[in-house]
């Protein structure tokens, strides 16, 4: 076994900061809450989780930095620092290995998590990491790529697609597709059923995971089995839904960060806004989909996107489940390190992630015409 795969180890502070961390979030809610003011935070009678609550205000006790910066580069560096900072001890795995995927502009990076049992040809997971298609990388993903291995029981490719400002749209989605037409033609090696291979991701990567996943509609490559979406951004530029209103400001993920991730990926092209390949909500069909798995975090400006999306599969007449994490807010996922309950709902998701990919993935089909 091994738990390797080129995660860089913490400095001191950082790891003064994650044990501090820690201690915090295992205090009674009570103590958590006073430390906040006092006071739950509730928005339409749902109470944010005081791990979270805790969580924004020693953001905010830090100097409350945002996503965004005044350089793609800083906001990256910025990002790799709290992912590493807040990531737990690497989960034992059957094995880990970054890899490249060969081909188009250039090879893309990507990482390889094997479950402990390997045996058997089991379903696979193309994973697409979250980031605004900004910020974000194989490193800053390690975590939740480990821990949705370990629980769902198969094996994890992370994918290290090309970046905005400097490779904007549609980059992303050229890198995505080729990464998981790879994953088909390369089955046997990644220990999966090249008729069982699906794609997900987070907030960005979920995104593009359902833009590969349409594409296969159109006969632009193979098909996959199932689909992953967390906390997914799905429309650009489209109506101001309330969930948006209700969380701009406050909740980690804020409106100012949206429009400058936007602004770096489809820059001034306004047009692009309604293109299906940067707002998967806006496409004319979805008829046929593969089935999907969709989980929404209560207070996050891009809940009502994913909820939507949900209800458009379901009446094109996809099989979706809508996993709405109630009290939770926007980037949970990487906080499974330091949160209590934002690791149980990941498990959580893990869990329903095996029994899609396991009992509802939908076997290959060719495009309709």
């Amino acid at each position: 076994m091994t738990t390797s795969g080129g995660v860089p180890k913490r400095s001191l502070s950082q790891r003064m900061e994650l044990l501090f961390a820690r201690l915090l979030l295992r205090l009674p809610e009570r103590w958590m809450l006073g430390l906040c003011g006092g006071r739950p935070i509730v928005v339409e009678g749902q109470a944010l989780h005081p791990e979270m609550q805790l969580l924004l205000a020693a953001r905010s006790w830090r100097g409350g930095a945002t996503l965004r910066a005044e350089t793609p580069a800083l906001a990256r560096k910025r990002v790799r620092d709290e992912a590493r900072m807040y990531s737990g001890e690497p989960v034992v795995l059957g094995s880990v290995r970054d890899l490249e995927i060969p081909g188009g502009p250039g090879a893309i990076r990507a990482r390889h998590y094997a479950p402990l049992d390997a045996s058997g040809s089991k379903p696979l997971l193309v994973f697409f990491h979250g980031g605004g298609f900004v910020v974000g990388d194989l490193d800053t993903h390690d975590e939740p790529c480990r821990l949705l291995c370990r629980h769902a029981g198969l094996p994890v490719l992370s994918v290290d697609y090309r970046l905005a400002p400097e490779h904007p749209f549609p980059a992303a989605v050229e890198d995505c597709c080729r990464a998981f037409v790879w994953a088909v033609e390369h089955a046997r090696e990644l220990g999966a059923d090249p008729a069982r291979i699906g794609v997900g991701g987070d907030s960005a990567g979920g995104n593009l995971a359902a833009v590969v996943a349409q594409a296969s509609l159109g006969g632009q490559g193979p098909w996959p089995a199932f689909q992953l979406l967390i906390y997914p951004t799905m429309d650009r530029g489209g109506p101001e839904r309330p969930s948006l209103r209700q969380f701009a400001e406050g909740f980690f993920l804020t409106r100012a960060d949206m429009e400058w991730f936007t602004l770096c990926y489809l820059g001034e092209r306004v047009e692009l806004h309604a293109d299906p390949r940067a707002s998967p909500l806006r496409a004319s069909e979805l008829r046929d989909l593969c089935p999907a798995l969709i989980v929404t975090a209560g207070f996050d400006p891009l809940r009502d996107e994913g909820e939507e999306y949900a209800a458009a599969l379901e009446a094109a007449g996809v099989p979706v489940r809508l996993l709405p994490q109630a009290g939770f807010i926007h980037g949970f996922l990487n906080m499974a390190g330091v949160s209590p309950a934002a690791h149980a709902a990941l498990v959580s998701i893990a869990r329903a992630l095996r029994d899609l990919a396991v009992t509802e993935a939908a076997p290959p089909r060719p495009a309709r015409n």
